[in-house]
């Protein structure tokens, strides 16, 4: 009963403190981590342990394999070079400069003092994820962050187990721990818990070609992958970790070629509840040890002043150790092996001030022995770096982004990318379409039933750009207004004849889904367009090679009607959006308008281009080639 009660008041608190987040503009994170800390001085709450096996093996593994599924492989290899650098050189740095600050101050031994700098240097997976997507950072900076907090853990718990070994290790046994002992151990924590996640992914991917095509099944089975990724690479002296995160990997990158669309829709709706709710009870955890943590140490015999010294200048240390890596690196990279960066510096000083510590930091910090010289205020030590870290580069982390000027893609940048592949998928479809036509059959109605469908899908992605002058609805806006009060309808119907008991549970049951995952898609496209930005939208890359068409047409040129579309003014029509012919300033609709104008000069005339002619767009569409420049 008292567990329950406990994991009700958990799971409620999360749920307000997030709910409270929201309406102050704050991160849920460091609103729970504040109310867990006034939690844990009030005396009706009890002490709720965190444990290292609980950690480890209960959290730790959902969370990284969360985020791993999550994470673009492709870009994780691009990035591979700042995401190691900061994973493994980063972490070994913060470790050594922690160990010798604590060893002049404390007076313990080097090894047990290198042992809570590998503690305090990881930054945490569900800190940086959390944080990072609360205030919009560039995909680039949020992939290296991801990536350095989904590996770092692994170093600094095989730092952690040497710093151990080397500590227990009394006189001269402790010769026996060498430098090339420590190599071999890094690259079995490496190689092997990589390998392992490698073969069980490989492992899934053949389960669920051969038995899995029921989406419950196959979540269940998702649940279990980071479980048993984990377990047999720490089994087995390898990293856990490393582990998790490559199966994790793999599968996200995989698994739209052989998952079916109904198991990834339910795999990513409860991988994100369990998300939610571990990375921010986590939070509230971590607030909620504070109290007990402080009172432990008064048994210490060290002064008041020292341990405050200790606790405040390790987050110092910490602090001031990060951009002293970073910096360095880049003008490495830059300078000395001439390798070009392809941001400006501010991406830098956004990095290395993005260091938040986690729940991880703790559980290794419990995970020193108890016979360890001043256990308990090495704890509060990792404590104090771990809420000092969330607090300091937590709060004002969002101000120094928005000082630098760094900041995510504008959403209308994401709709202009989007509009282009889909532009190329539907190319790909209509392909095959053609195929089926000739080999198959497909009656000529059909046919053009399929092409007016997918005809529409483009057409939605592209009205989603552009200001709608005068508020008038697009085409697509006006359908799914429509269409959700149609649902509506149906699904008032469906609920009556289900109460009268005219039709079986388990029929009604599939109507009611169909109904439900057509209005979550309409309701999802809505929440997308709200999104879109106010500011100039520039030229983008295009997703294929820029044709010669584009490469040789002017950015712009004089309309001949600048007051809007030559062809509607003309009929008496409404458009849509405007596109003005690079050729000859003709300004034509685009293909959502009734008139279809652009489209149809280009039929006339075979002018190649065109670029939008709405404010603040600057973006050009090659008719012949179809690419977007």
């Amino acid at each position: 009963m008292e567990i329950a009660v406990v994991l009700l008041a958990v799971a409620a608190t999360v749920l307000a403190g997030s709910w409270l987040a929201g309406r102050l503009g704050l991160p849920a994170p460091l609103v729970l981590i504040v109310v867990g800390i006034a939690g844990s001085y009030l005396p009706f709450v009890p002490e709720i342990a965190l444990s290292p096996d609980l950690v480890l093996y209960g959290i730790l593994p959902p969370l990284l394999y969360a985020a791993a599924i999550s994470t673009s492989l492709v870009d994780f290899r691009t990035n591979r070079g700042a995401i190691l650098s900061l994973s493994v050189g980063l972490v070994l740095f913060t470790a050594l400069g922690v160990g010798l600050f604590l060893w002049m101050l404390l007076g313990i031994p080097f090894a047990v003092a290198f042992a809570l700098g590998a503690v305090v240097g990881p930054p945490d997976a569900v800190a940086a994820t959390a944080i990072g997507r609360a205030i919009g950072l560039p995909r680039r900076l949020t992939t290296i962050l991801e990536g350095e907090s989904l590996l770092n853990d692994a170093t600094a718990l095989v730092s952690l187990r040497t710093a151990l070994a080397v500590a227990g290790l009394a006189g001269a046994a402790a010769s026996h721990v060498t430098v090339g002992e420590v190599a071999l151990d890094f690259g079995w924590a490496l190689v092997g818990g990589a390998a392992i996640g490698y073969v069980l992914a490989r492992l899934i991917e053949v389960v669920r070609r051969k038995l899995s095509s029921d989406p419950t099944f196959d979540t269940v089975i998702s649940f279990m992958i980071p479980f048993a990724a984990y377990v047999p690479a720490e089994k087995v002296g390898s990293s856990g970790v490393i582990a998790v995160v490559t199966a994790g990997l793999v599968l996200g990158h995989r698994s739209p070629r052989y998952q079916p669309g109904a198991s990834r829709l339910s795999e990513r709706i409860n991988w994100s509840s369990i998300q939610f709710l571990l990375e921010n009870s986590v939070f509230l955890l971590i607030g909620l040890q504070v109290f007990y943590v402080v009172d432990r140490v008064r048994a210490s015999h060290l002064g008041v002043g020292t341990i405050m010294l200790a606790a405040g200048g390790t987050l110092v240390v910490v602090l001031v150790l990060r951009p002293l890596w970073v910096f360095p690196y880049r003008w490495v990279m830059t300078t000395v092996l001439r390798k070009e960066s392809k941001k400006p510096w501010t991406y830098q000083a956004v990095v290395s001030w993005a260091g938040m510590r986690g729940v991880v930091t703790l559980a290794a910090a419990l995970l020193l022995p108890a016979d360890t010289e001043e256990r308990d205020v090495l704890v509060l030590i990792a404590v104090t770096v771990t809420v000092g870290t969330l607090l300091i580069q937590g709060t004002t982390l969002p101000w120094l982004a928005r000082r630098l000027g760094v900041r995510g893609p504008d959403a209308r940048e994401d709709a202009l990318q989007a509009a282009s592949v889909m532009q190329l998928a539907s190319r790909a479809g209509l392909e095959r379409l053609e195929q089926l036509a000739d080999e198959e059959g497909l009656a000529q109605s059909t046919v053009e039933l399929l092409r007016t469908r997918s005809a529409d899908r483009v057409n939605q992605m592209w009205e989603r750009l552009g200001p709608n002058e005068g508020g008038n609805e697009t085409p697509s806006d006006q359908y799914r207004r429509g269409r959700l009060q149609m649902l509506d309808a149906e699904r008032e119907v469906v609920l009556k004849v289900r109460d009268e008991g005219r039709a079986e549970h388990e029929v009604l049951r599939v109507v009611l889904n169909a109904l439900d995952v057509e209005e979550m898609v309409l309701e999802r496209i809505e929440y997308e367009a709200n999104r879109l930005g106010e500011d100039d939208l520039l030229p983008t890359e295009t997703v294929e090679e820029e044709c010669e068409h584009l490469s040789a047409a002017p950015g712009f040129v004089a309309p001949n009607t600048p007051e809007g579309c030559e062809g509607c003014l003309q009929e008496g029509l409404d458009w849509v959006h405007l596109r003005l012919c690079l050729t000859c300033g003709h300004v034509g609709c685009c293909d959502s308008s009734v008139g279809l104008h652009a489209q149809k000069h280009y039929e006339q005339t075979r002018h190649p281009v065109m670029r939008s002619f709405e404010p603040g767009e600057a973006w050009r569409w090659c008719y012949v080639d179809e690419v977007l420049g």
